[in-house]
């Protein structure tokens, strides 16, 4: 192989070597697995197509993965078309189109990005000229557009593009006036008058405007009827009815052209005169608006007259003013002449009355409803807000049965300061009811009006015994308790009994059937006033009547002889001494007072009653200041032995004098008349007026609770310090005494007479008899009987009384060697 041929072939072996090498290096460089929408990268990995990616995003290497279409639509998009347009994705890629009703303004269908985005709304109706079909109108909206039939046809639910006739005759709309026939046509309708009838002026037959009538001469004018009379129109002509309640004049006849009417005597305004030697310049004032009214009552108009009259009445009840200075049997005579005089008024006004019905409501919540009938059979229903009857048609109507029948009610809100003080006549069986379930008599009740005095009235004036009861539902206020049986307390329906002089409630032939959601139902046998009531009953405890007396006497004296004791024992004088002399003296004063004068004679609160309640708020607060005096002095002996003196006697009768004084000084100013009530002469509770004493009285117990824990903390300890090795069990016995003693001191026990004069506190009730009816016997026994300086007095006295010498004789002794035990001995009394 050799020369020149030989080396030729040799270097063309040689390039294609270097080929074929070149060749395999470079197919064996790259990945032969890539997926479809991939490339390759290197031997080892590919590379998802642009639009594409693999789980690895968009190089991978694994022979798993495939490269899946991006979709740029989202979600979430990640793209914006922008308004109007929606993204539509494609392999690879996307691309945007306008919205359904909207086009690009270039005629263009797709678009990429939202800076190309130009779409538009498209109008359909220009586009599509016949899209609604015959008899509609096409109206473009935003993005679509809609039919609207022409008057007189519909859209049809089978093609809204189409109209369909619409027979407004049928349709149950029918949009003629009830005077005409409506006749249906294509497309809209007529309404023409029916025979006999005749358009009205102006108005042409056949348009929906038309309306038909018979010729009225009473709207018209045209009528010649009498002002006392009432134009009934007629088909062709009219006739002249006598307003209701009237009759026609004598020559004459009702419902004829010429008929003429007049009043009869019993429906003109009544005299309604005040009682004789009424001292009210309010109830004057009143009575004279009556007269005015009197003389310038106008038959036609009733309503207009009785609208002033309930005006009248509630500016004179509005600010009760000297009603309440009236005296209350003469104040409660006014009350009945007052209802029964307006009871009259209004039934008289009533029947003249043009309307069936007639309500009116007054910006003082008074109420007066009123039904007019001329006819009627069956039970009847009538209400208002205050108040609703159900009763018997034959009731109502009077016996002669001539005229038509009236039922009325009035609710009158401000009836309380006329009624104020008002005692409650109760049946004989209830009294029984109640003394059996109390095992005491029964003295009387306190009242508290709950709801409306209702006056209810009808035609038929005999209603003192009906022939069917009437019910009644009254609203009211809130019950303060709910009605329990065989408690003291009691919600009852009550009515208003008059008589000669006087006024009061009763409950004779009235029943309660039962009270829901601030309403109560009553049934009685005859009609009145009525209202409803909250009756607390005085029971009679005589029991307690007999622990207290029997107290009281035992108390007053022993407080007589605390007196004398304090005044006449020289060895135990002093500033304590002081306070309880003069504890004892208001305790003396105030206990004697109330043993014979606490119960309120009669049904009044009168000068007497007032002057004992004053005296009673007087000394028992200068009684509950004695006692603070008390406790402060026990302060200063216990607490301050050695800093100091306590107050000089004159501070001590400044303060235990001057402040009750000044106490019951305001309270007479502010309110004079809460001194005293129907069943006691005690503080009234109404408007928080017993807070004058109770609130004195809680402030000087808590100080005094203070004072009395604080010392028998210190008694405890001083016992300690005396005597380390007194025993546990005298030790515990000399404070036990220490303090019950302190207990009554300071008054303590006075607590349970928050509730003195509460009903329902039974356990109280005797709790406080039996501790404070005794006040004066332990006090005798803590102040007295208990101190040896006082006991030694009292054996000198008695030597010297009987002429015991040697008695004295021993007491001297006694005393000295008492006073050297005591140099070596701690004292053991706990005082």
């Amino acid at each position: 192989m050799g020369g020149p041929r030989g080396s030729v072939l040799l270097q063309g072996l040689c390039v294609l070597l270097i080929l074929l090498e070149a060749g395999s290096q470079k197919t064996s460089g790259c990945a032969r697995w890539c997926p479809p929408k991939s490339t390759c990268v290197n031997a080892t990995t590919c590379r998802c197509s642009p639009g594409f990616i693999s789980l690895s995003r968009e190089i991978f290497s694994s022979p798993l993965e495939s490269c899946d279409d991006i979709n740029e639509c989202g979600p979430p998009p990640l793209v914006s078309c922008g308004r109007l347009a929606d993204c539509q994705n494609t392999e690879g890629s996307y691309h945007c189109i306008c919205s359904p009703g909207y086009a690009l303004a270039s005629g263009a269908t797709t678009f990429m990005n939202e800076s190309e985005n130009t779409c538009r709304d498209v109008d359909e109706c220009q586009l599509k000229p016949r899209v609604c079909k015959s008899r509609g109108i096409c109206t473009n909206t935003q993005g679509s557009y809609t039919c609207k039939c022409l008057p007189g046809f519909e859209l049809n639910l089978g093609d809204l593009n189409l109209c369909t006739d619409v027979n407004e005759c049928t349709s149950g709309q029918n949009p003629c006036h009830n005077s005409t026939h409506c006749l249906n046509n294509i497309g809209g309708y007529e309404c023409r008058c029916r025979p006999g009838w005749k358009p009205v002026p102006g108005s042409p037959n056949g348009p929906k405007s038309t309306v038909c009538e018979d010729v009225d001469e009473c709207s018209s004018g045209k009528h010649t009827c009498h002002y006392s009379t009432v134009c009934v129109n007629t088909v062709g002509s009219y006739k002249c009815r006598c307003r209701r309640g009237w009759k026609p004049k004598p020559r004459f006849q009702d419902k004829q052209l010429n008929t003429t009417c007049e009043v009869p005597a019993e429906m003109s305004f009544p005299a309604w005169t005040p009682p004789p030697g009424i001292k009210s310049q309010k109830l004057s004032h009143f009575f004279e608006r009556v007269q005015e009214l009197r003389r310038d009552f106008k038959p036609a108009l009733p309503q207009e007259t009785i609208q002033k009259v309930i005006e009248s009445m509630d500016e004179m009840l509005k600010a009760s003013g000297d009603l309440e200075a009236m005296d209350p049997s003469e104040r409660h005579h006014m009350a009945t002449h007052f209802l029964l005089g307006l009871e009259t008024v209004l039934r008289t006004l009533a029947k003249a009355m043009p309307r069936a019905s007639f309500t009116y409501r007054s910006p003082l919540d008074t109420e007066l409803s009123l039904m007019i009938q001329e006819h009627g059979d069956g039970n009847v229903t009538m209400g208002q807000t205050h108040a609703q009857m159900l009763l018997n048609w034959a009731v109502a109507t009077e016996p002669s049965n001539s005229g038509p029948t009236v039922m009325g009610i009035l609710s009158i809100r401000n009836m309380q300061n006329l009624l104020s003080n008002a005692s409650l006549e109760l049946e004989p069986e209830k009294k029984e009811q109640l003394k059996k379930i109390h095992q005491s008599p029964v003295r009387g009740a306190q009242l508290q009006l709950l709801s409306a005095v209702n006056v209810v009235f009808l035609s038929n004036t005999n209603t003192e015994k009906l022939d069917s009861p009437v019910t009644f539902a009254f609203s009211h206020l809130e019950n303060p308790q709910p009605k329990k049986l065989g408690t003291r307390q009691e919600l009852i329906c009550a009515f208003w009994k008059g008589d000669k002089n006087n006024g009061h409630w009763a409950t004779m032939g009235c029943q309660t059937l039962g009270t829901r959601n601030n309403s109560t139902t009553c049934q009685c046998n005859h009609l009145s006033s009525f209202a409803i009531l909250m009756a607390h009953y005085d029971i009679e405890d005589q029991k307690l009547s007999l622990i207290t007396k029997v107290g009281l006497v035992l108390s007053l004296f022993c407080l007589l002889l605390c007196i004398l004791t304090f005044l006449l024992v020289r060895p135990i004088q002093g500033s304590r001494t002081t306070v309880h002399l003069h504890l004892c003296i208001c305790l003396f004063v105030g206990s004697t007072i109330f043993l014979v004068g606490i119960e309120n004679e009669g049904d009044q609160v009168g000068l007497r009653c007032r002057l004992v309640a004053g005296l009673l708020h007087y000394f028992f607060l200068g009684a509950f200041c004695w006692m603070s005096l008390e406790g402060l002095e026990l302060y200063f002996l216990v607490v301050r032995v050695f800093r100091g003196q306590g107050l000089s006697k004159w501070q001590l009768c400044l303060i235990g004098y001057g402040v009750p004084l000044v106490i019951v000084a305001i309270s007479a100013a502010v309110k004079s008349k809460g001194y005293g009530y129907i069943l006691y002469c005690w503080l009234n509770r109404e408007d928080g007026f017993l807070w004058s004493f109770l609130g004195p009285v809680i402030f000087i117990v808590l100080c005094n609770a203070v004072v009395f824990v604080t010392t028998v903390w210190k008694l405890t300890q001083k016992f300690s310090e005396i005597n380390p090795d007194m025993k546990k069990l005298k030790k515990a016995r000399v404070l036990t005494i220490t303090a019950v003693a302190q207990l009554f001191v300071l008054g303590s026990t006075w607590v349970f007479g928050l509730f003195l004069f509460d009903p329902e506190s039974w356990v109280l009730s005797y709790t406080f008899c039996i501790l404070n009816s005794l006040q004066g016997l332990f006090l005798f026994l803590l102040h007295c009987l208990l101190n040896k300086k006082v006991r030694e007095e009292y054996r000198r006295w008695a030597g010297r009384i009987t002429g015991n010498k040697y008695s004295e004789f021993a007491t001297a002794t006694s005393s000295t060697s008492h006073h050297q035990t005591q140099a070596h001995r701690p004292s053991e009394s706990g005082m």
